[in-house]
């Protein structure tokens, strides 16, 4: 059977994920879809998680370290009264107690739960222990101590209640383990509570409305491929510009013939208001090609380039 070669894609993609699979099912998913050599995806979702999974094709991966440090925000529901062995209905419930906190008690918990607080990760998580991901340990039954973080907690709202359900969004910092908040929540309720429904509605400042499911993206090659255009063409466009993770970052414009020295990897001098900070690279044909550091002298020192076959 002919095996199409692999295709050097860049850009980014905001998957919708769907609920029940791994974020790295999802990826494989669509890398293959979009039949591509590399590519890699920004913040683990877990499979109960639906959302906003950023995915990084080929050169935009030297960048996806700038979405990992981002803020996000997620819609959650969380089941009070039972507590279960992954926070979330994945697990078994392992304590069941009676709902019998009142409003005010509700209002201070979640008071206390705002803010920079310390958190410490669930062991049905990704971070990893001697290389190995402390979601294997915990299916053997084993625990891990696992150190104290600090995260923030920007706000939570739109705080709804019915009968055991309460449901809420929460903006916050890098490094947040919805499930452990809301175990968290429903200690300090003195009830317990784990998640039944969790979706991630932004990343940065990436707009809910440009995310794309994985069903549409079959559906697009299809019509390609009945269409006889290019089959990738469609999908292709709906690639974000491979300096989106670092859209936040300043550009400085440079002529041709500095492009041509900047891509080798030498100094630049450039007239620039920027003093010490990274930007943007930008040439007079308006493409980008690196990541540059201003210091104060006007210099623009190469920082992270694009490979040379990008070009």
């Amino acid at each position: 059977m002919f095996l199409q070669k692999k295709r050097n894609i860049h850009g980014l993609l905001l998957l919708d994920k769907p609920l029940g699979i791994s974020s790295n099912h999802a990826l494989q998913k669509v890398k293959c879809i979009f039949n591509a050599k590399k590519a890699g995806y920004i913040g683990t979702l877990d499979p109960l998680a639906t959302g906003m999974l950023p995915i990084c094709f080929g050169e935009c991966t030297k960048f996806a370290s700038y979405l990992t440090d981002s803020n996000k925000r997620y819609h959650v529901i969380a089941k009070l009264g039972e507590k279960t062995s992954t926070s979330d209905s994945y697990g078994v419930v392992i304590k069941k107690r009676p709902i019998l906190f009142t409003s005010y008690q509700l209002d201070a918990s979640i008071k206390a739960l705002t803010g920079l607080i310390n958190q410490i990760p669930s062991m049905y998580s990704a971070i990893k222990c001697n290389g190995i991901p402390l979601y294997k340990y915990a299916r053997q039954g084993l625990n891990i101590q696992r150190s104290i973080r600090k995260i923030s907690i920007y706000k939570i709202d739109h705080i709804f209640q019915k009968n055991n359900l309460i449901e809420f969004k929460v903006f916050c910092s890098k490094g947040t383990y919805i499930r452990t908040l809301v175990e968290d929540l429903g200690e300090k309720l003195g009830c317990g509570a784990h998640v039944v429904f969790l979706r991630r509605l932004q990343v940065a400042s990436y707009s809910y409305n440009k995310l794309v499911k994985i069903s549409d993206l079959y559906k697009l090659l299809n019509r390609e491929k009945i269409d006889n255009i290019n089959v990738f063409e469609k999908i292709d466009n709906l690639l974000m510009p491979i300096d989106s993770p670092i859209s936040f970052l300043p550009a400085v414009y440079i002529s041709s013939k500095q492009a041509y020295y900047f891509k080798l990897g030498q100094v630049l001098n450039v007239s620039s208001n920027i003093q010490n900070s990274l930007v943007r690279v930008i040439d007079e044909d308006k493409k980008f090609i690196g990541l540059g550091k201003i210091k104060k002298e006007e210099l623009l020192i190469p920082y992270r380039l694009l490979s040379n076959a990008y070009y």
